[in-house]
């Protein structure tokens, strides 16, 4: 009977440790796909959505639900991607300020994040076939160039990262791309409000890069990773951070709709300014990880204030 009660206690016990393991890899691939900034996806396909629902008061539901997969997708694979490539190259050192990286931190090996990253890609890639069938050409070609660069961004000879475009490829392909394409399969059309609404959410998504850059510059340049903030230096990535900031504010005021309720965007101007007074004030360390993530929110916030002044 004594070896029974022990049998069944060591049972309990294994299955208690099984799950507690099984947990933390899924606390380690969460924190590996990076939920803080996966905003910059929504953002997008909420203005585009919201845009298109204002012009045609009618909204596809499943066209919006599948543009919103593919960008999350993407930017889970551009993510988990980029992980594995700057450890591999060397840029995810014990002297990163960032948050922690899952291969750097030996959760899981760059090869398995690696695989983790072409699942993600090729999940977005399914997904963009049913957008393609409904948008056509344009479609398949913002499909085809996002998915490329989301691989480049960190893979390749010359990694996007790497360099000084990494605030213009967020822009395009976060802002333009993303916004564009959400409205495009709505509507089949373009016009100038959704360039204005595009590019006011692609500047909010290029300065949450730019705190990234601005917080990783020592560790990047040891890295031999030179991005736009290596070349403009502190001083100057701060005046552009304030421009990505606050012109944003000013474009919706362009739109020519029929709402006027396009003030409600100024809600979110008090959090615009106070975290370009941090960014200004504060020296770079772990309090960034707060401003990155902040900046991420505001990015999200203002897509969401925008779009609920295009509808009601």
């Amino acid at each position: 009977m004594k070896k029974d009660r022990i049998a069944v206690f060591n049972s309990a016990t294994e299955l208690l440790f099984m799950g507690s393991d099984f947990n933390r890899q899924v606390r380690h691939w969460l924190l590996a796909i990076r939920p803080k900034t996966l905003g910059i996806s929504l953002a997008p396909v909420l203005v585009g959505s919201a845009l298109a629902w204002s012009e045609q008061q009618e909204l596809h539901w499943l066209p919006a639900l599948a543009a919103l997969i593919a960008a999350l997708l993407i930017q889970i694979g551009t993510n988990l991607h980029n992980d594995a490539a700057d450890f591999e190259r060397g840029a995810d050192t014990h002297e990163r300020l960032g948050p922690k990286r899952a291969t750097a931190q030996g959760w899981f090996t760059a090869a398995a994040v690696k695989r983790a990253a072409k699942i993600s890609f090729s999940l977005a890639f399914l997904t963009g076939i049913y957008l393609a069938m409904i948008g056509g050409w344009p479609i398949i070609i913002i499909g085809l160039l996002s998915l490329t660069a989301g691989y480049a961004y960190t893979g390749g000879p010359r990694p996007i990262a790497y360099s000084a475009s990494g605030e213009l490829f967020v822009f395009i392909f976060f802002g333009l791309f993303a916004v564009m394409g959400s409205y495009y399969i709505q509507t089949l059309s373009l016009s100038l409000n959704i360039f204005f609404s595009a590019c006011a959410v692609g500047f909010l998504a290029a300065a949450v890069l730019l705190v990234n850059n601005y917080r990783d510059l020592d560790s990047d340049v040891k890295a031999s990773k030179f991005t736009l903030t290596n070349y403009l230096g502190r001083k100057n990535s701060r005046y552009l951070y304030m421009v990505l900031l606050l012109v944003p504010f000013t474009l919706p005021m362009a739109l020519q709709t029929s709402s006027d309720n396009n003030w409600l965007i100024l809600s979110a101007l008090p959090l615009a300014l106070l975290l370009l007074y941090r960014l200004t004030t504060l020296q770079p360390g772990p309090v960034f990880n707060q401003i990155l993530a902040h900046t991420a929110q505001l990015q999200l916030l203002f897509s969401a204030l925008l779009s609920v002044s295009l509808i009601i």
